[in-house]
This record gives structure tokens, sequence and C-alpha cells, in this order.
């Protein structure tokens, strides 16, 4: 906008309008306008700490409270032998208690003696028929459908052909071995012998699957041929898939589906996954071997056989085992991977966790880890595992995950897999463990991994959304409380609420937990020295004030709540002191500056902004005033810290100060340091930093309300600043400038100094400039020129060349039609008039009237704090 009278004639010759209305056109949105009431009050922000990237993947980080011998180890050699093969055995819905002594076979004459006697099979074809209808659904052959060529035969032909062999015939296609007794018994033993049978069953299991790992021939071999091969092999299950034709009478409908599903999985064994298992054998190339790996999941995936309930899986587990010795981390990511999809257990569930643990330890791994879908497997321990039995292996699979977590594109996956709510689960289970059980100590680890993983996934928004949503407040403050003294698990839980409580949702939920305050409270007397751990919760009590007043009254009601902030406060400037004096020592004077605030700095930082935020409530702010303790550590600051020293620390301390000046109780000990505080306001007034100009300006403009201030600020010349400070274009700064110069009016004996240093014409233009766009800044204006002018009988006299202008303007700014014809919406539009009507408006009509007639004997208007 133009200035000067020359400027406006321009305007009006072309249209008969104010020469401000182009101001009406540049006027604020209607959120502007709505926040443009100034409180009196303000709360401070700052910067969350800053919480630097460990350098190294471990277990604990370099910082970590615990000792090398209290806490599990990040760094363990890993081999085959560290699984357990005893614990990969199947589940067996019947356990069979071992026999007392081991069977005697007969193989010659000489033994006939002996004192165990074996059944021979029958010598006529038609014993052979007596056999139970169970055993004999066992030597029948069907069909295999696709997956093979042999012929179809249906049940009375296999029975033909069953009552034409000879068992002698049948004995000598098994093979004469010392395994014969075992087929034989299978063969011939009673049906309901079920204890018996299971014994010849898993007895030619596992000869079978021996013979076939370790390559031999000639006994029970396998072959898939037509139907008079497959009659020949009795004892071989695998060539029986499942039938829905098969006679079942005596073993009943469960069993005999049991035991066909078993024959199809001997099948798809010896088709599938055996020649995969020689490959792993013989193969020595790691590429090779990553290629079986991948070919051996899938074809486990396809068959079903991902799980316990596998027959083969102590084979199949064996040799992968051998495999973990090769110093590999795509196979070892790999054999991982099928070994945790077997679902293991006990010890090899903790080996095979450590095994992944390994692998993501190096950040190099994070593509395969990716690729693999590791994740995937982890997760599915996390959701299934239980918590105290497998506490040590859920460690270190946390602790991956961990370290997945570090990983933007992993991060990214694990919250859509549903990674938080897991870890809120866990948690939640690892809260209900009490103290006095044998397992607190040692989930306390598992806590640290937990809190460190949840930290990295509330970077992300839809993460943040999930923890808000399943109440993570209260679990976290829940979890803080019971580990008051793991100072591990205290440090990432508060760097979690540290994080989130920088967002108004989640500081809500967090300043309903009514116990966090005290709790804080507590953490920062047991920790007053870990100033990682103090700084943050700090800037949480910082956050969970400045909007909130229920969570200002909440704290300060805690015992002791204000004495913990004041004495941290000593304790950190002592620290500043120190630390102040040694790099003024080492680089000499002039060159004690830091580029960031230390460490002691932030922590003064952040308490002064909790001071702040507090006196914002009307009887807490009076009670802090008269803190002689508080105030007295607030002037400190300003003495002894520059704002080139520590900017932020220096302005937080003046807006305390502000805060603080406004209550005007008798036992306000601002008031009382009032002229020593407008000392140290007057070297953050010559700063050349304009944020720390504007504040030192505010606490002025409560300070002038009193004689003595008044009296200083003449005294050095501040008035002068003053008014320079209205050529700004900044609403505040002319605000908080104009404030001072009203205070300053009052006093008969000082208005000549707004004519002399050219005031009025400044305040004339601040009127012109602002306008409708401010009217609160324009109210305050026209109380200056009414203080101003109380004894002057000409208003020409009073302000000289500018009264034309002033008087343009009151009469333009007072038709409602164009102070408030402008393009709002309707709730914009409200406000607006509400502050032209209620505070320009009054205030105006009496200097208009005033400057008409030319003089008046109206009094001053009494000072108001700002």
């Amino acid at each position: 906008l133009c200035r000067g009278m020359q400027a406006s004639k321009t305007e009006n010759t072309e249209k008969a309008e104010p020469f401000y209305w182009l101001s009406v056109a540049k006027q604020k949105t209607s959120s502007e306008i709505i926040n443009e009431a100034r409180n009196v009050l303000r709360a401070v922000g700052t910067r969350r700490p800053f919480t630097p990237t460990d350098g190294q993947r471990k277990l604990f980080g370099s910082g970590s409270s615990r000792g090398p011998q209290k806490r599990p180890p990040s760094v363990f050699s890993l081999h085959a032998s560290s699984f357990d093969l005893a614990e990969s055995r199947p589940v067996s819905g019947v356990r069979l208690s071992p026999l007392d002594h081991k069977p005697v076979l007969i193989t010659s004459a000489k033994d006939e003696d002996s004192s165990v006697f074996l059944p021979k099979p029958p010598a006529e074809a038609a014993e052979v028929r007596n056999v139970s209808s169970a055993q004999e659904c066992l030597c029948r052959t069907t069909s295999l459908g696709n997956l093979f060529s042999a012929e179809v035969v249906l049940p009375d032909q296999n029975k033909e052909k069953l009552d034409s062999e000879e068992p002698a015939m049948m004995m000598n296609n098994l093979g004469r071995s010392n395994n014969n007794y075992l087929a034989e018994q299978r063969l011939y033993t009673p049906v309901n012998d079920k204890s018996r049978q299971l014994i010849c069953n898993e007895g030619i299991s596992r000869l079978e699957s021996e013979d076939f790992m370790e390559g031999t021939s000639g006994k029970f071999s396998f072959q898939l041929r037509g139907e008079s091969d497959q009659m020949k092999k009795p004892g071989t299950n695998s060539s029986w898939p499942r039938s829905s034709g098969w006679k079942r009478r005596e073993t009943g409908l469960e069993d005999a589906t049991r035991i066909n599903e078993w024959e199809e999985e001997e099948v798809f064994w010896r088709i599938k996954i055996l020649p995969i298992l020689r490959e792993l054998k013989k193969k020595d190339n790691i590429e090779d071997l990553c290629l079986a790996c991948s070919n051996l999941y899938q074809a486990l995936n396809e068959g079903n056989m991902l799980g316990k309930q596998f027959k083969r899986r102590s084979e199949l587990l064996k040799t992968l085992y051998k495999l973990v010795d090769i110093d590999s981390d795509p196979l070892r990511l790999k054999l991982a991977k099928i070994i945790l999809a077997m679902k293991v257990d006990g010890k090899n569930l903790l080996s095979v966790c450590k095994l992944a643990f390994k692998i993501c330890r190096n950040e190099k791994n994070d593509y395969i880890v990716q690729k693999d879908r590791l994740l995937d497997c982890l997760l599915e321990v996390l959701r299934n595992e239980d918590l105290q039995k497998n506490n040590e292996a859920l460690l270190y699979c946390m602790g991956a995950l961990k370290f997945m977590s570090g990983n933007a594109v992993l991060l990214n996956e694990m919250v859509n897999k549903g990674a938080v709510e897991m870890v809120l689960q866990l948690m939640k289970q690892i809260n209900n463990i009490k103290e006095n059980d044998t397992y607190f100590s040692s989930l306390g680890h598992l806590l640290v991994q937990l809190t460190a993983t949840l930290r990295n996934l509330a970077d992300l928004p839809p993460a943040r959304c999930q923890l808000v949503c399943s109440g993570a407040a209260s679990e976290l403050c829940v979890a803080l409380e019971q580990r008051v003294n793991d100072q591990d698990v205290c440090t990432y839980i508060v760097r979690i609420l540290s994080k989130l409580s920088s967002y108004d949702d989640f500081c809500a939920a967090l300043a309903d937990c009514s116990r966090c305050y005290i709790l804080f409270l507590a953490l920062l007397n047991k920790h007053q020295k870990q100033q990682d751990l103090v700084v943050r919760i700090v800037f949480i009590l910082g956050n969970l004030t400045a909007k909130n007043n229920q969570a200002r009254e909440q704290f300060f009601k805690e015992e002791e709540s204000v004495n913990t902030l004041t004495s941290l406060f000593q304790t950190y400037y002592e620290l500043d002191l120190s630390a102040q004096t040694w790099y003024h020592d080492r680089e000499g004077k002039g060159k004690n500056h830091l580029k960031h605030p230390s460490e002691a700095e932030d922590v003064m930082i952040k308490l002064i902004r909790v001071l702040a935020n507090l006196s914002i409530h009307p009887s807490i702010g009076a009670t802090l005033a008269a803190a002689h303790l508080v105030v007295e550590l607030l002037v400190t600051v300003l003495e002894y810290k520059s704002i080139d020293d520590c900017e932020e620390l220096v302005i937080n301390a003046a807006t305390t100060i502000n805060n603080l000046s406004y209550y005007q109780v008798e036992s306000s000990v601002v008031l009382d340091k009032k002229l020593r505080i407008a000392e140290m306001l007057l070297k953050l007034l010559m700063s050349d930093n304009m944020d720390g100009v504007v504040e030192a300006v505010r606490v002025f403009g409560n300070l002038s309300q009193y004689h003595e201030v008044c009296d200083f600020i003449m005294q050095k010349k501040i008035y002068k600043f003053m008014i320079a400070l209205l050529d700004s274009k900044n609403h505040d700064v002319c605000f908080s400038a104009c404030g001072v110069l009203l205070n300053l009016t009052v006093d008969k004996n000082k208005r000549a100094f707004l004519m002399e240093e050219g005031g009025i014409g400044k305040l004339v233009d601040c009127l012109q400039d602002f306008g409708p766009a401010d009217w609160q800044l324009s109210c305050l204006i026209c109380k200056t020129l009414w203080n101003y002018s109380e004894n002057f009988t000409s208003a020409a006299s009073c302000f000289g060349g500018d009264t034309d202008t002033l008087l343009l303007l009151l009469t333009s700014l007072l038709d409602e039609k164009l102070a408030l014809d402008c393009s709002l919406d309707r709730e914009g539009r409200d406000s607006h008039k509400l502050h032209w009507e209620r505070e320009f408006k009054p205030v105006a009509e009496k200097l208009l009237d005033r400057i008409q007639n030319h003089h008046s004997f109206l009094p001053a208007v009494p000072i108001t704090p700002f």
C-alpha cells in the first residue's frame, strides 16, 4: 500500500473511495481473522530431542545400561550342533513305551530254540483271504490318476491277484534281510493289535527312508509300475494314494482316512522331496544350494508338508541343520525360512531365531531378506509362540524385526502386515507378568527389542493411527511403570512417547492417562542426570501442557511437581556453567559458542517451555509468578546467556517472564525484579535477532505499566526503538511496540516524544497499512492517539500535517459498509464485525469527535496489560 497523502489523492481522482481501500483486497482469511485475537499468554514450542541412529546393529545399543554379563549376547556362534534332532520328531497321536528287550530275529535253524517266538506266514493262499478287511485294504491298489501310468485295478481284481500270489514270492520281492521281520509282521499282524501295527509301520517308514537317503538298492525297492509290480510289494505304502472306493469295516472311517493320507504323503515325498534332498547332499555350489532350497520350500508348500504333522519331518530337518554350517547368508536365509515354516519349537526354535537374527544383523542382507519374505515367518513366530515357554527365542525374533524396521521398505511392509497390532499384543502379555514372576527379569530384554521396534514403526502415519486406536498410550504407561528400574526400557518407551506426543490425537490420549504425570515425575527424580531420558520426559510434559488446561492442572497438583522442575533446572544450569567454562578455557574468549544447544541447554529449553505453558492457567500462573526460585532461574538465564549463545533458551526465558508478568499479584516476584528484568531485556532488544527483539518488546509492554519501568525506557531512549519498530510490516511487532507507546502516553510529561521522533506520522501510517485487516492493532493506535491528544486545544497543533489524513482514515474506517465489505465466509464476517464493533469503533468514534471539535477534556485511556 502507498503511504502519504500524495498517493491517496492520486487514487481519489479516479474513484471517490478512501485511499486505503486497496488494503481490503488483501484481507486475511477467515481462519486468520478468527485467530486474530492475541493471547496475552502464549504457549512455547520447541524441537523434538534428536535421537542419533546407532551405527551398528546390536541386540542392545552401545548406550545400554545392561552390563555384558546381564544381557543375552549379540554375537554368538551357530552350527548344526546348535539344533536338537530329538525335538524335531513329528507329533504322534499315540506315544508308545519302548520294549524292555530287543527281539532276536530267527535267521537260521540254530535260532529255532530262541525264547522269542516269531509268527510264520500262512502256507496256503486261502489263509491270506482270512486277514481282516483293514489289512486287506493295505494290499490293494487304486488308480493314481494322471500322476502315474499304472492301470486301474478294481478291488475284486486285487483280491484275485492277492489269492494267486504265494507268500514266499512276496517275501522274495521284498528281499530277505534283517528287516524282513518288520515287513512280514506288518502284513500278517491282526488288525486289533493296533500298537504292534504302529510299530511295524514306523519301522518300515524309517528303514525305507534310510535306504533312500543313503542311496542303497535291493532293499524296499519302490517303483511305480503296473498292477503286478504293485501287488508284489504289499509293504510299499507310497504306491497307494487316497481312494473313495475302499471298503472300511473294522478299522473305521477315521483310521482308513489317516492311513490313506499317509500313503499319499509317502508318494509325494519320494517323487518331489527326495530328489531335492539328494541335490542338497551332492551340491557344493552356493547358488545351486540356494536354488534347491527354494525348490524344496515350494515343493513342501505344494504338498502341504509345512508344519508339525509331516511324517518325514525329522529326516528333512536333519538334512537342513547340516547345511547351517556352510558360511553363506543367502543360503542360511533360505534354510531359516524352511525351518521356521516347519514350526519347530524348543531349542530348535531358539537356534533358528538366532540364525534369522544373525542374517538381519548385517544391513547388506536387507535386500535378500525382503526378497525371500523372511518377515512373514518371523511375524508368524511373534503371533503364535508362547511367551513364557519361548521368551528367549522371541527375544532374537524381535531383535531381527528391530533390525528390519531400520529399513524403510521393510518398515512399510511391517506396518502393512499388521506388525503394530502384533507388537502391542505381545506388550500386553508382557505387562501381565508381575514383578515377582520368574520370567519378569528376562522379559525385560525382550521388551527392549519390542519398544525399539515400536519406536521405528511410530515414524509412519498409518502406524501412528493404529497406535492411537489400539490404546497404545495406556499400555506404554503400564510398561513404563512396571519397568521404572530398567533404564533401557524406560529410555525406549520415553522415545516413543516423545515422538507420538507431538501429534495432537496421541497427545490427547496420553493426557487422559492420569497416572502418567506422577510416573514422569518419578522417572525425573530417579534418573535426574540421565540427560537423554530427562530431556524427552520434559519434552512430553511440554506437549501435554501446551494446549490442555486440564493437563496443566493435573500435573501442577502432583506433589513436588514444580520443585522437581526447578531442581532439574538448577542441576543442568550448573552443568552448563561448567561446560561453558571448559569451552572458554579451551577455545579462548568469544569462541565458546556451539552450533546447536548443548545437552544441558536442551534440557533447560524444555524445562522453561513447561513453565511457560503452565503459566497460561490463571491460578497456576499467579502461583508461579510468586515463586522466587522460578523467577530467579529465568532472570539468571537472561543474565548469563546471550542470544548468540543459545537463541531458543533466551527467547523461551523471555516468553515465560512475559507470561508471568501478566499476573499483577502482590506477591509477584516478577514485579519485585522488574527493573533488573528491564536491564536484561535491553540487552536482548539491542540484538540483531528479530524474534528476541519481539519477545523483549512484549515484556516491556507489560512492565511499562509501572512508572519505574517507564522512566527506565525514557532514560535509556528505548522509546526511540519502539517508534522505529512501527515501520515493521509485521502485525505482532507493531502491536507490541504500540502497546509500550500507549503506556508511555499515560504520563503527561512523556507525550511530547511522539511528535519529536515522528511517532504520530508512523502511527497514522500503521493505521493506513493495517486498517480493517487488524482491528485490534487499529484500536491500539487510536487509544495511543487519544491519550496523546488529551491536553491539546487544536487538532492541527496536536497532529500537525497528519490531521487531514487521520480524519479521512477514521471516517472511512467507521463506515460499516466500507470497513466490513470483504469476501469472507459467514463465520469470518461475524468475527471480523465483532472485533470492529467491540474494540475499534468505540475508541475511533471518540477520537474522530475530538479531532472534529478540535479539543476535548476527556481523561486518558487507562493502562491495560498486553
